[in-house]
């Protein structure tokens, strides 16, 4: 176990949260579906919890404001990719390539794309899962229950609308509550 795991593992347990996955192996290649994303400290607590359960680093999309100096020292070496959104569709095919082409990438997104609230997700992580033929690993960050999970893997179908909607109500069915419960948007939020 290194270093950087066994801090995760103390800072998660001094702080009351856990990690756990149904997911073993996770593999190589896959696409994280990361819910809900509330507040700024859903970063910090899920990178906190996926290095304690496998300490390996998973990339993330993060808006390119953040990768000025001195913050893209940090997000550049934890695994940030800069996203444009004015050109979110070159985006998405660029990280299929990029699946398509290397032995390993494993790449979060928060669907909701805002800490906002925001009742229609953005899809770039679930057509790069499919169009990628990688697997789509359902995750939860819960502030009521304190824990990180990776819960299943989703297989995507040829219906994207059904497919969103059933992982949408996955969130709503396990009662998956974000630091500010209110700003987590799905297609079912009035």
């Amino acid at each position: 176990m290194s270093i950087a795991q066994k801090l995760s593992q103390l800072l998660l347990n001094i702080s009351g949260w856990k990690a756990y996955s149904n997911v073993n192996p996770i593999p190589n290649k896959c696409v994280f579906c990361v819910a809900p994303h509330t507040s700024n400290w859903d970063f910090w607590i899920g990178k906190i919890g996926y290095t304690a359960l496998y300490n390996v680093r998973p990339n993330f999309l993060i808006k390119q404001e953040w990768f000025k100096f001195p913050f893209n020292l940090f997000f550049n070496h934890v695994g940030g990719i800069p996203v444009n959104r004015s050109g979110a569709h070159s985006m998405t095919d660029a990280i299929i390539e990029k699946m398509k082409t290397l032995d390993r990438f494993q790449l979060a997104i928060t669907p909701e794309g805002t800490r906002k609230f925001n009742p229609k997700w953005k899809r770039g992580f679930y057509h790069i899962a499919k169009e990628a033929n990688v697997p789509l690993l359902i995750v939860s960050i819960d502030y009521q229950k304190k824990e990180v999970c990776i819960d299943h893997e989703f297989k995507p179908t040829d219906n994207a609308e059904a497919d969103m909607k059933a992982i949408q109500s996955w969130y709503l069915d396990n009662h998956i509550m974000g630091q500010h419960p209110e700003k987590f948007g799905t297609i079912f939020s009035k």
